[in-house]
């Protein structure tokens, strides 16, 4: 096969199997039949005379090529994009077409059931697959693995574009039935309390860590545990309390299990942001899905976003979606 008869459909099923490790997966994210990915995977390797993937315990796995291949095939798809004037629309209502958002187990409960349901509504063929932040999000972001990412994650700021949604503040989180918290939380029972702390990698709340030390506050830790949502179901039943952001403790709070107390010392607020790269900035769908994000959760409008390092040396920008 000769080099020029390589089309971007072709590109874009070698980019699409490599990232879902599935031919069938591919075809549902670029809208094809399964045949008409096989056959486009059967005519790259004939033109490759490699393999490129391989199944594995019933995953696609790259061949040591197909590796090789990955991130010229990437950057042959974007400038045939930019060469051939390339102009692709999205139409929610007609769209057959999967999200992959990275969030915080905190924005899994506080955001993604109200976006949902607003998604559903507009654009029904659209699925969401979610992953959960890790220290490979800014990886996965770059590589168009995930198409945004939601939460507190200052690690992000930079060289990615970013829009603030809302600022939280942090409370303090007790079973309802606490023995002895009633009608407040001070200092003095703050510190004399045992405490559980989350552990969660991928975000920024790790910082309460460093403030308590920093403002040299007794906590007595005894309880680590890696995410959110399971130390919620710990403080109903237990006499632990844990310090949590504020829209999630209030949830909490309506069921009636536990109650939120104002953290008596100071913690500063911090904005939860959607992220994404530069990459996907103009790319239709991932504009559709930003605005619907923000209509949904933004605070206000105007927000600032952070043009990638590389393109503008990390000067502000005001939003343009």
């Amino acid at each position: 096969m000769n080099p020029n008869s390589l089309d971007i459909r072709l590109l874009q099923v070698f980019d699409e199997i490599y990232k879902t490790r599935s031919v069938s997966r591919a075809a549902d994210q670029l809208g094809l039949g399964q045949p008409q990915v096989s056959i486009a995977l059967a005519k790259l390797r004939q033109h490759f005379g490699d393999p490129l993937f391989v199944r594995i315990a019933g995953s696609m796995e790259p061949t040591p090529l197909g590796e090789e291949l990955v991130q010229p095939i990437r950057k042959a798809i974007d400038a045939l994009n930019v060469a051939l004037g390339h102009r692709s629309v999205f139409d929610p209502a007609t769209a057959q077409r999967s999200f992959r958002i990275a969030m915080t187990d905190i924005s899994q409960f506080v955001l993604l059931p109200r976006l949902w349901a607003h998604v559903r509504s507009l654009a029904p063929g659209v699925r969401i697959e979610v992953f959960n932040l890790t220290a490979d999000t800014a990886h996965m972001l770059e590589a168009g693995d995930v198409d945004l990412a939601l939460g507190f994650m200052p690690q992000l700021d930079a060289g990615f574009y970013q829009q603030s949604l809302f600022r939280q503040h942090y409370v303090c989180l007790a079973s309802a039935e606490h023995p002895r918290l009633r009608d407040g939380l001070s200092l003095a029972q703050f510190e004399a309390e045992d405490h559980a702390v989350v552990t969660t990698s991928g975000t920024g709340h790790l910082y309460i860590d460093r403030e308590v030390l920093r403002q040299k506050i007794m906590r007595k830790v005894a309880l680590r545990i890696p995410n959110f949502i399971g130390v919620s179901f710990v403080i109903e039943q237990t006499d632990l309390l844990v310090i949590v952001p504020s829209r999630f403790g209030e949830m909490l709070a309506e069921r009636g299990r536990v109650r939120c107390y104002p953290v008596p010392f100071a913690l500063p607020r911090y904005a939860v942001k959607q992220h994404w790269h530069g990459r996907f900035h103009h790319e239709p769908g991932n504009r559709w899905l930003r605005s619907v994000i923000r209509e949904l959760h933004g605070e206000r409008s105007g927000d600032e976003e952070l043009m990638p390092a590389a393109d503008d040396g990390g000067k502000r920008g005001e939003a343009d979606d």
